[in-house]
């Protein structure tokens, strides 16, 4: 009886918690029944200041859950959810985004519009650099910056009607201008839209006297000042021969009873730079063998500040190359004139001469070619010792026997070495192999028939080498290296020497010296 009164109670328990769990439910789903259909619909509308096009939209409503949202520009539409914003790029121009906003039941409110104006800002800040074009007087290199551009659009001034040069951003244009004058240059900075800004540029175009002169330029006004009774003017080559073929030279005419300092200056756009030749070369033309060609340098300002250099014609009615070494002399100061006097100290008698190709050079007779004696101490040898070798210019450790010169180059092949360690010698003349295509070379070796390579290259590439052994120890000897049947066509520059040149064999502190490099009979 017990059992079943408390079967029955539990019975009753279960029943009465049914009741309550499904009147909760009922409440439940009435909550549901009062949510609203979406209302009070905004869209913010956020532009980016910097003429991307890019806008920030963010949506908002009362019981608005997620949002479709029409750009208004033809794209596709987006899902945006409650708390969060669309990022869209538009081209310039005014727009209508639409909002259609759900509650979590899934009903959807009435359309929303909102404008969306899209209106880029003129680029501002807008600079101009222009540089020099190297070597070309009449071109120059123009880029542009300005901030919120998008490109550039650029009017170089010299021609009606000119179509614009498009100019990218970090980009620049080179332009070449079609002779010298003033040009006002125009740049138009583009924002993507309508909006722009420009700024204009004078550009000088200029074709100075600078050094070397070789007279070709049509445009370059070279004022000659003549004085004395001496005539400097600017003509077609008489003689296009030999060594000058060029179009334009200068003819020199020293008029009867001219004086015996009749000349011509020249007045260069700049001082001239003496930091790396000391030497000026100039081709001449001269109807008189012996003559006495006088090459001055002036400053610009004060004829008290100049040196002279003398030279003497050595062929008639031909071209050759005189040399004026002014390396002896105050090159501390600055010189900005050239002065030339033909058949210097005479009385002019009527004749005519020619000049051209006026450079800064080495002075004739002071070239490193072949033949290397390493004996001239005016000679500036550039010796490069590489891979472990250590080269220099010495005294001769054993004068005696074939070899009783006063200078060598001592070759220290130090300990670990590198097997292919040597000696490079450049050369400011190139090895010309005509009536012979051998070298010789005057060597010392504390070795015995150790191989040395003789090496002659160019910077482009071409070269030839040769190995001989030494054939004596702790003397002087000669040997010579034939280069036959091998392409000596190439403008050899560069003599390299390596002693002991055997593969993977290191360095053992070894000195060697060799000297006399030149042509073999």
């Amino acid at each position: 009886m017990k059992a079943r009164n408390i079967l029955n109670t539990i019975s009753f328990i279960f029943l009465l918690l049914l009741i309550q769990g499904c009147s909760n439910d009922d409440a439940d789903f009435n909550y549901l029944d009062n949510i609203a259909v979406p209302s009070n619909l905004d869209l913010l509308i956020q532009l980016t200041q910097d003429n991307s096009g890019t806008v920030t939209l963010t949506p908002s409503g009362t019981s608005s859950s997620s949002f479709l949202l029409d750009f208004g520009d033809g794209s596709e539409a987006t899902e945006v959810q409650a708390g969060s914003s669309a990022e869209h790029i538009y081209q310039e121009g005014v727009y209508t985004a639409v909002l259609i906003a759900k509650n979590i039941k899934g009903e959807s409110s009435l359309p929303f519009e909102a404008p969306v104006v899209v209106s880029f800002l003129p680029p501002q800040n807008l600079t101009i650099t222009v540089s020099p074009v190297a070597g070309d007087n009449f071109s120059i290199s123009l880029s542009a910056q300005a901030d919120l551009a998008v490109g550039f659009e650029v009017y170089f001034g010299d021609v009606a009607d000119e179509i614009p040069t498009p100019l990218m951003l970090n980009e620049s244009v080179v332009h070449t201008y079609p002779t010298v004058g003033s040009y006002e240059a125009r740049v138009v900075a583009l924002s993507g839209g309508i909006e722009t800004s420009e700024l204009t540029q004078t550009i000088l175009i200029e074709d100075p006297v600078l050094l070397p002169l070789n007279f070709e330029s049509d445009t370059q006004e070279i004022n000659f000042i003549n004085f004395a009774g001496g005539y400097s003017t600017r003509i077609d080559n008489p003689d296009p021969s030999g060594i000058n073929t060029s179009s334009k030279v200068v003819e020199f005419f020293k008029e009867p009873g001219a004086e015996t300092y009749a000349g011509s200056v020249i007045e260069l756009g700049e001082n001239i730079d003496f930091s790396e030749f000391q030497a000026f070369l100039m081709d001449v033309w001269s109807p008189i063998a012996g003559s006495t060609v006088n090459f001055k340098i002036e400053n610009a300002t004060d004829p008290n500040i100049s040196v002279e250099i003398n030279a003497v014609t050595s062929s008639t009615n031909s071209w050759e190359t005189l040399s004026f070494d002014f390396s002896n002399v105050d090159l501390s100061l600055e010189y900005a004139k050239i002065v030339l006097f033909f058949d210097f100290g005479n009385t002019g008698n009527g004749d005519t001469f020619y000049y051209d190709n006026i450079r800064l050079g080495i002075a004739q007779g002071n070239e490193i070619s072949l033949p290397l004696t390493f004996e001239d101490p005016g000679q500036n040898y550039t010796i490069i010792g590489f891979e472990g070798a250590e080269s220099s210019l010495e005294a001769n450790p054993d004068p005696s026997g074939i070899n009783t010169s006063a200078a060598v180059v001592q070759s220290i092949k130090t300990v670990g070495a590198q097997f292919y360690a040597g000696t490079a010698i450049p050369l400011d003349s190139p090895i010309v192999f005509d009536a012979t295509e051998s070298i010789r070379m005057k060597v010392w070796s504390p070795k015995i028939g150790i191989p040395i390579r003789l090496k002659l290259e160019n910077g482009s590439g071409d070269f030839v080498e040769l190995d001989v052994n030494t054939t004596v120890s702790n003397q002087w000897e000669e040997l010579v290296w034939d280069f036959s049947g091998m392409n000596t066509s190439p403008e050899f520059t560069t003599v390299v020497v390596f002693f002991e040149f055997i593969v993977d064999l290191p360095g053992d502190g070894t000195t060697y010296y060799f000297d006399d490099i030149d042509y073999a009979n």
